[in-house]
């Protein structure tokens, strides 16, 4: 891998991991077009920049990682508890899930359900939730059920986590913000294992290809964060959703 290779990739994980179009299929098809193996240096790498992305909320929510905020966090962690047990107990199964076509299929499936949602949710008609804060324990533990669909590859985090607080009476504002927030614990997770089963990997990797992976992974996700609360603002996540169905339907036509 190369740190022109490190800078791209760092830029798609940034850009992809907190929207709701999976940053997985994004970093498959852009590793593809490298031509990057899949090995020791790649493993290290993806837990860098997982780990940049995990510092992007932190910074964007300094305020919101208090002890004062142990009621906010103690939603989070239960929407946690669904995916942490059953990426747990069913991590081999999920693993062989995994191809061209689950993630291309999840993602015109995902593309689908936001266009359907979209034109169900009418925000002026109904009382919706616009702080995070005000999360009941009942829509914590739904929107934490929905993060389940995210184990299967092509769905996204992001994306499932959305639809399931937007289900429950979030605006689309704290439908996001609780979908970043949710990411701390998921990524923090995923990140501490990758660590721990592949830390012998990282003595084989350029440290400068990580470091600029680490440094451009960074910045982009905290500028992504901001940009996409701008932006639903004004819009709705219906052009997610038709990407999403053209980037499936892309992934179909030319990799299977």
């Amino acid at each position: 891998m190369t740190i022109f290779d490190s800078i791209i990739l760092g830029v798609i994980e940034g850009f992809t991991e907190f929207l709701p179009i999976s940053s997985t299929g994004h970093l498959i098809v852009a590793s593809g077009f490298l031509g990057i193996d899949q090995n020791s240096v790649t493993k290290a790498y993806e837990v860098i920049i997982q780990f940049a992305a995990i510092l992007a909320v932190i910074f964007n929510y300094k305020d919101k990682f208090s002890i004062k905020k142990i009621d906010l966090w103690s939603k989070v962690f239960l929407a946690f508890l669904p995916i942490g047990a059953v990426g747990f107990v069913f991590s081999h199964q999920i693993k062989e899930l995994f191809s061209i076509g689950v993630v291309a299929t999840m993602f015109i499936i995902g593309g689908v359900v936001f266009l359907v949602v979209e034109k169900f949710f009418i925000p002026n008609e109904v009382k919706l939730i616009d702080d995070v804060e005000k999360v009941t324990l009942k829509q914590a533990l739904v929107i934490g059920f929905a993060q389940v669909f995210a184990l299967i590859p092509g769905t996204s985090r992001a994306g499932s986590t959305i639809i399931g607080a937007l289900l429950v009476g979030l605006s689309r504002k704290a439908s996001a913000e609780f979908s970043f927030l949710l990411a701390f614990p998921v990524m923090s997770a995923v990140t501490a294992y990758d660590l721990l089963k592949h830390y012998q990997e990282f003595s084989d990797a350029n440290l400068l290809v990580l470091a600029v992976g680490f440094v451009v992974a960074f910045i982009v996700a905290y500028l992504t964060i901001k940009l996409f609360l701008a932006f639903l603002e004004r819009f709705t996540f219906v052009a997610f959703g038709i990407y999403r169905i053209i980037f499936g339907l892309f992934l179909l036509i030319f990799f299977i």
